[in-house]
């Protein structure tokens, strides 16, 4: 029997229900910060992501899915999503257009990685990009964004924990002090952390093998290598998600899995019971370079991306994934084959007019057509007979209370708007 890749899923049923829920809800909150939709290929030329997101990254050294297409070209499956949408943004010539450009996305990406609780090889994110401002009013308010979304959902305790990276003369500094500062610990740092040594040794704090060792503890604070201009961006960011209300802490280890950011850096974390380290929901940052680096005029950008598995995980386990289906208007089934073609078309005219509706497709029994319309959850049943078709009369159904009622079939929109309306009032 055929089955899925390791370390991908099917999207049905409840998962489904709660995808459309959080792309619902996210689309709306996203709305009154006026951005637009954007959707990239899922696959591009792979020196996009080994120029954008950069060569000393775990995603591009380990865990991009590379391939040859038939034209013998180089390809990639997207493994994030910043790269597309900027590289989108040089091809179209957007930067040309009024600046900021403020956009968002929804969609798959995918890294070769070892499938856990939460992290899978394809895996969905939602992510916001806004090129063209310098403003640190702008690393607040896409902080705010996340911050919003997540206790939209209901989350509890959530907090953004903030970091700078500082400016290219600051990265200098720092990445000097780091080199000073790690040269002694080679032999006791690991064959990754070897490597970024050489190339970006800034990375060697994201590591994961060798991050409870004691040195690691005592490695220079990008803080303290800030140039003034650094250090007043990152002062402003910080009196802006004051002014909002928005809890944060500053975590100097906080430096991002990628290369291309600079200055502002922030993670998202809720309180989440049993959750332990998967309680990082969301991040981002600054990148005043990428849009140069792939080839773009020096336009600077910002963002973020949610993990949606993980967000989805944390929602059950907080019990808030109890999303339910929008219920079914009206079941419709004939006693008959005879009925079949009027029965399409009342369906078609109440689709029309905005109910949601199913029907027999099947001319089952009676019996089982009532308990296909208790299994859908249908609030009411339509009857469609010879006498129905002959007088355009409707047998109506109430599939809770069981009232039966008679309805001409011009009378049947204005009839099913009353009824539901009220149903809903009860609710």
């Amino acid at each position: 029997m055929l089955q899925k890749p390791k370390g991908t899923y099917d999207i049905y049923g409840k998962r489904a229900l709660m995808m459309n829920y959080l792309r619902s809800v996210f689309s709306s909150l996203i709305d009154k910060y006026n951005v637009s939709y954007f959707e990239t290929p899922m696959f591009e030329a792979s020196e996009l992501f080994h120029r954008g997101v950069g060569e000393t990254t775990d995603i591009v050294s380990k865990e991009t899915y590379d391939f040859k297409d038939r034209g013998d070209r180089d390809m990639t499956l997207r493994p994030e999503g910043t790269a597309g949408i900027v590289r989108s943004f040089i091809e179209n010539k957007l930067y040309a257009d009024s600046l900021p450009l403020k956009a968002w996305y929804m969609g798959p990406m995918f890294r070769y990685e070892r499938p856990q609780a939460g992290r899978y090889r394809e895996f969905y994110q939602i992510g916001f990009e806004c090129f063209g401002t310098y403003d640190s009013m702008m690393d607040a308010e896409v902080i705010s964004i996340v911050y919003n979304f997540l206790n939209l959902l209901g989350l509890k305790g959530v907090k953004v924990n903030i970091n700078t990276l500082g400016d290219k003369e600051s990265r200098e500094n720092y990445h000097k002090a780091l080199t000073d500062y790690f040269k002694p610990y080679l032999n006791d740092l690991c064959d990754d952390c070897n490597r970024r040594f050489e190339k970006n040794p800034l990375r060697i704090l994201d590591c994961k093998v060798d991050a409870d060792k004691g040195f690691m503890k005592n490695a220079p604070k990008m803080t303290d290598y800030l140039n003034a201009e650094s250090k007043e961006h990152f002062m402003k960011v910080q009196e802006y998600l004051n002014i909002m209300n928005i809890e944060y802490e500053i975590n100097p280890n906080i430096v991002r899995g990628l290369d291309y950011y600079t200055h502002t850096v922030f993670e998202v974390v809720a309180d989440i019971k049993d959750f332990g380290s998967q309680n990082v929901l969301a991040g981002g940052g600054r990148y005043n370079n990428l849009v140069e680096n792939i080839g773009g005029p020096s336009v600077p950008g910002v963002g973020f991306a949610i993990g949606v598995e993980r967000l989805l995980l944390a929602l059950e386990y907080e019990g808030l994934d109890k999303v339910q289906a929008n219920p079914v208007s009206v079941y419709i089934f004939g006693a008959s084959t005879q009925e079949k073609k009027y029965l399409m078309s009342l369906a078609n005219e109440l689709r029309s007019n905005g109910f949601k509706v199913d029907i027999d497709y099947e001319s089952k029994s009676f019996k089982n057509n009532f308990k296909r319309a208790d299994k859908i959850n249908a609030s009411f049943v339509i009857i469609i007979g010879d006498e129905e078709v002959k007088t355009n009369v409707l047998t109506i159904k109430n599939n809770k209370t069981k009232e039966e009622y008679k309805v001409k079939h011009d009378e049947i929109i204005e009839f099913l708007s009353e009824k539901l309306g009220d149903l809903d009032e009860d609710k």
